[in-house]
């Protein structure tokens, strides 16, 4: 008696579920026998465990099965094993065993011949004669299954995910594979979440996946690449003159393009983190990137967080990138350098002064290599090398000259000096006063000679002009 007034009671609250789910899914008559499997299968707790120790909820969403196009089905059309009143206790390895087996259903009212006339599947249809099967319920759900051909999706992202959430892969010529597996978090947390999957990858739809053949992994990532050109066009332009584009023309596949540095689907802003600059650039070239975070640049950068020190872009751009091999680069040193030593805002924050390009530009090297400069660019002859700062303060394995030894600083500029100056002895920097104004202080003998000079110039230059205006003077009167 018991048991027949909760089942009464079951009854009673299965056909409220019903009623509000007929009004809201347009008075849709589900059948008996389904009215009797939810009478259970509407209810939580239903679990089936796999021999992997996976489970399964064994849960049926009344309002998402009657709005589904398999809403008019009975449940043993799918489910063919079980009946009413039996339940056989079916035995499965894993949760991706259970899925392939019941996937199979599906099978026998769609046919291969109706399934392989749609484009999307003729890829999922070869994986699974392949060897690697791919679930129609991972698309297109079990018991909530929508008409793709009708805007079912609240954005295009749900639709294309319903695929590419799940593992797919795609095969090259080579043998490589790559995974199409997409992450949501990845999209939305993309400078890119506002746009939708085909304002990149045009071409595709949900009726047409257009099958497209590449011989490796790599040229797939270089054609690609180009998607961006057409939002983008600006800095595509600069990457033309490039010289990762011309490696990559010269046929160097392993050149860098726009998916490798800024990503493909977890798009991020570099500029807001500098150390992701830097370890993006380690990617290709780790050996230089040893030698940068060991560096005055590199320590304060890693070590302190440092935002004001210059990473990689800051002295070879972002999409224009110059061969630094060339005496053109070289020659524009001085001014990559000045970009920051010549700030006073930043130098100020350091105790720098701002003093060392000065000191460089008004000196014998500074002047010959503005004077060489214009003679290429206006006479096109060629020129000299001339020292630049990182002649002698090294290109990327820069150190403090604070804290290091004086005798090492020293033994390092001897050896970098006579690179130019082949007789250069021991002594040879001595004759250099680095980069700073010379003081009573630091050296007492050339600031009294500059102050004597200062004085004794302008006397000699008015007593030479008094010397001729008496000359003059002495002639006509004399005439």
């Amino acid at each position: 008696m018991e048991g027949m007034v909760r089942k009464l009671i079951a009854m009673v609250f299965i056909a409220a579920v019903f009623t509000v789910s007929h009004a809201d899914a347009g008075n849709v008559v589900l059948s008996d026998e389904a009215q009797g499997c939810l009478e259970c299968h509407s209810r939580r707790g239903i679990i089936k465990k796999f021999e992997n120790k996976e489970s399964v909820e064994a849960y049926v969403e009344v309002k998402k099965f009657t709005d589904s196009v398999h809403n008019w089905l009975k449940c043993t059309d799918c489910h063919t094993d079980f009946l009413p009143g039996e339940h056989p206790d079916r035995r499965f390895a894993s949760m991706e065993q259970y899925k392939i087996r019941t996937a199979l259903a599906c099978r026998r009212c769609h046919n291969f011949e109706q399934i392989n006339n749609i484009p999307l599947h003729t890829r999922l249809l070869s994986d699974e004669q392949a060897g690697n099967p791919h679930p129609c319920t991972n698309c297109h759900g079990s018991h909530a299954v929508k008409p793709v051909s009708r805007k079912t999706y609240k954005s295009e992202e749900q639709y294309c995910l319903n695929c590419h959430s799940h593992k797919l892969t795609m095969e090259f010529r080579n043998g490589e594979t790559l995974t199409l597996k997409t992450d949501l978090s990845s999209l939305q947390g993309s400078v890119h979440k506002r746009i939708s999957c085909s304002d990149c990858h045009f071409g595709f739809s949900n009726s047409n996946h257009p099958q497209r053949d590449f011989r490796s992994r790599r040229g797939f990532s270089i054609a690609n690449s180009e998607t961006c050109r057409r939002c983008h066009f600006d800095k595509y332009t600069k990457t033309m003159d490039s010289i990762h584009n011309v490696m990559l023309g010269q046929g160097n596949l392993e050149a860098p393009v726009c998916t490798d540095c800024h990503g493909s689907h977890s798009i991020m802003h570099l500029g807001k983190e500098r150390t992701l600059i830097a370890n993006k650039c380690r990617t290709c070239h780790s050996v230089v990137y040893e030698k940068y975070i060991k560096s005055v640049h590199g320590k304060a950068l890693f070590d302190e967080n440092n935002q004001d020190v210059p990473v990689c872009i800051d002295c070879h751009t972002a999409h224009d990138i110059k061969n630094p091999l060339t005496l053109d680069y070289r020659e524009q040193i001085p001014d990559m350098c000045s970009n920051c030593h010549a700030d006073k805002n930043i130098m100020n924050k350091y105790g720098i002064s701002t003093d060392v390009v000065k000191s460089y530009l008004s000196n014998f090297h500074g002047v010959t290599l503005r004077f060489y400069r214009k003679q290429r660019e206006e006479q096109d002859k060629p020129a000299k090398q001339i020292a630049v700062c990182t002649d002698c303060h090294g290109i990327h394995s820069i150190i403090s000259t604070r804290s290091a030894d004086p005798a090492v600083v020293k033994a390092r500029l001897v050896k970098r000096c006579k690179q130019c100056h082949e007789g250069a002895t021991e002594n040879f920097p001595d004759a250099w006063l680095s980069h700073y104004k010379p003081t009573l202080a630091s050296a007492p003998l050339v600031f009294i000679i500059n102050k004597a000079y200062r004085i004794f110039i302008p006397f000699m230059v008015i007593g030479i002009v008094l010397q001729i205006l008496l000359h003059i003077w002495r002639y006509t009167a004399n005439k």
